[in-house]
């Protein structure tokens, strides 16, 4: 490791004194005409070349002739001194070039750890598989989700489970990726297509598109009870302006859920927002949001940065995940700790501020 890098700073020292060298090249090749002249000059010659292969009208050959010709005289009139190098500035341009490679390389090996090897990324996914999921983050649960799916291809487990990783890393493409890989090999599982739906309303800021709709009335077709598709398509008909029958069928879904259904809650706050004037409805569903998949990852992470506070990203993302499953009691304590911890960093408190506003899942 440590000769690579010293292969880099001799390569760096290189490149820099070729450069000063051209440089002082072209300084010592500069003359005194002034370079815009050649270039009016050149362009009366292309008027007239053009006006003799017939190209531009004679009208349009004068009016273009006098214009260049005034350029041509202006820039002569105006003509200043040829440009020189400022060879007083060369000494120190050539330090500084010398300088800096080695100043980096003494950088590294002063603070630095040359000789530890590097890590491949198979070793880290080896580490990650042997290691209790709650101790990973969103996207190591991905890397390892992924490896999963590759030795079951045949299984659509893994690719649900992936497509809930990848929802919690942020990812609601790469979720939707993995839904459709699970519904190829399980097109009549109405929970696929409802989470599929969900992660194309998460790719689209949360509007019904007609891909998320068409998703959610495929879960309908499979199971007419699906709470999370009624949900959603009802809310995407309000959206568009039919409010009252989206109030409808959301009552509809309300008198079918069970009493005890924590579900209810959701549903009757979302039926009060929109009946009570002309607003969009809530950001909540009565679906997977809070799934126990997800709930797992987000705690392991929280209680990984208990015991190892010093983790910058892994705060971000603790308080990205709170925000995006609507948690705001914890979010809000994550932020509060992660500000004290980052008070000196204006870099990781905006980031932080990002995160905290992230939309809740749909």
């Amino acid at each position: 490791m440590i000769v690579f890098w010293i292969a880099v700073g001799v390569m760096s020292a290189a490149v820099a004194g070729f450069i000063l060298r051209r440089a002082a090249r072209a300084a010592a090749g500069s003359v005194d005409a002034d370079a815009t002249l050649p270039l009016y000059q050149r362009q009366l010659s292309e008027i007239e070349d053009l006006a003799d292969r017939g190209l531009i009208a004679a009208e349009e050959r004068r009016s273009a002739h006098a214009e260049a010709a005034r350029r041509l005289l202006s820039a002569a009139d105006a003509a200043g001194p040829a440009w020189t190098a400022l060879t007083p500035a060369r000494p120190l341009l050539v330090a500084m070039a010398v300088i800096a490679p080695v100043a980096a390389l003494g950088l590294y090996l002063g603070i630095g750890s040359p000789g530890y090897g590097d890590q491949p990324y198979a070793q880290r996914l080896d580490q990650w598989r042997a290691s209790p999921p709650t101790q990973l983050d969103a996207p190591q649960m991905a890397a390892v989700l992924r490896s999963v799916t590759a030795e079951r291809p045949q299984d659509p487990e893994p690719f649900r489970f992936l497509a809930v990783a990848e929802m919690a890393s942020g990812d609601a493409p790469a979720a939707a990726r993995a839904l459709r890989e699970a519904l190829r090999l399980a097109p009549d599982r109405a929970d696929l297509w409802e989470s599929l739906g969900e992660a194309l309303m998460v790719a689209a800021e949360g509007e019904v598109t007609p891909q998320a709709a068409a998703a959610f009335q495929r879960a309908l077709d499979q199971d007419p009870q699906a709470a999370t598709a009624r949900f959603h398509l009802a809310r995407g008909r309000i959206e568009a302006g039919a409010v009252e029958a989206g109030l409808a069928e959301w009552r509809a879904l309300l008198a079918d859920l069970p009493a005890a259904d924590p579900r209810r809650q959701v549903l009757q706050a979302a039926i009060a927002d929109v009946a009570a004037g002309p607003r969009q409805p809530p950001p909540v569903a009565p679906g997977t949001v809070g799934a126990p998949e997800i709930a797992a990852m987000v705690e392991g992470l929280a209680a990984r940065l208990a015991a190892e506070p010093d983790d910058p990203e892994g705060w971000v993302r603790l308080v990205r995940s709170y925000s995006v499953m609507g948690d705001a009691v914890r979010r809000d304590a994550a932020l509060t700790q992660a500000k004290a911890r980052y008070a000196d960093n204006p870099q990781i408190l905006r980031e932080l501020a990002q995160a905290a506003e992230a939309e809740p899942m749909r």
